[in-house]
């Protein structure tokens, strides 16, 4: 017995990423038309939350050429309930004038994470951050401090705690709406995340985990962001994605493992179905292989359960 009050994983809500970090290291790109149905079906499921699209350079990130123009495929009410990512008080701006209301500013806590993937330092770009956060509080959006390899950095190895619970307190990310911890490569256990995100102090701020599934532990690492006081949990489908410019990162949670596993309100067999084909429709696309044991186990021949999927 631990003492610990039981968390109601049920509670806690399910950000969709695969418009974002699931395509991001594919090597197919998706055309926007597909992108905007595919956010559409994921909002019809019930999904509160879903990043669409990035404003880092296409150049860089191919896949994430013509987020603007999913962007502009979507009506505002739609548009209330997505995410874009972006690193710059000018990313900020560009994303607004386009229509976008919600903001995921990104840094890394290791330095040469960041230098990178954004090719700063961390304090740069903490210290452009009341910038990008006045720049959505004058559209009246919300905006994110995400924290990308809050665990482990690529380059540098563990990552200490301390340096992330001082970003998360600097007087300079306060206005953030949000505060996102992520386990970019995927290295975290449970005991680490339940630790790091019970004791950041994030006052009156949501705590939102991004976990990626390399080493096997993206649900657990996920139910334990939630034991330590996280509200909202990011996934793709079939577990697609991950960061190209964190080796040996793989992909993200699969979503539909997640929602098995937290059972909202609105998810029902039906609806998991319906997730399912979406993330294998998706998937042959793009010549990608499913993560997702919930996927498989939805293709499973135990028919006496409700989950599994009756023919096609």
């Amino acid at each position: 017995m631990t003492g610990r009050s039981p968390t109601d994983y049920s509670r806690v809500d399910l950000r969709d990423v695969t418009l974002r970090d699931g395509l991001q290291l594919t090597g197919k790109a998706l055309d926007v038309p597909t992108r905007v149905a595919l956010a559409r079906t994921l909002l019809a499921a019930g999904v509160p939350e879903l990043e669409i699209g990035s404003m880092a350079r296409p150049d860089l990130v191919p896949p994430m050429a013509g987020s603007l123009e999913v962007v502009a495929g979507l009506t505002p009410e739609e548009l209330e309930r997505c995410w874009i990512w972006v690193a710059t008080p000018r990313h900020v701006a560009a994303a607004a004038a386009a229509g976008v209301r919600n903001f995921q500013y990104c840094l890394s806590v290791s330095d040469a994470h960041n230098r990178a993937n954004i090719g700063r330092t961390a304090e740069d770009s903490v210290a452009a951050m009341p910038e990008a956060i006045a720049a959505a509080k004058e559209i009246g959006g919300r905006i994110q401090l995400c924290l990308a390899t809050a665990f482990t950095c690529p380059f540098d190895g563990p990552v200490d705690p301390d340096r992330v619970r001082a970003i998360v307190a600097d007087p300079r990310t306060a206005d953030a709406d949000d505060v996102v911890l992520a386990d970019t490569l995927g290295q975290a256990h449970p005991d680490q995340v339940r630790d790091l995100f019970a004791s950041v102090a994030a006052r009156d701020r949501r705590l939102v985990f991004h976990g990626h599934d390399t080493w096997g532990m993206g649900v657990a690492n996920s139910l334990a962001a939630a034991d330590g006081g996280a509200v909202l949990v990011d996934g793709a489908l079939g577990g697609l994605g991950g960061c190209p410019f964190a080796p040996g990162a793989s992909g993200n949670t699969a979503s539909e493992d997640l929602l098995f596993a937290t059972r909202p309100d609105y998810l029902t067999p039906a609806v998991l179905a319906d997730l399912v084909r979406a993330g294998e429709n998706l998937l042959g696309e793009l010549g990608e292989a499913s993560r997702s044991r919930t996927a498989q186990g939805a293709r499973s021949k135990a028919d006496a359960f409700a989950w599994v999927i009756d023919g096609q």
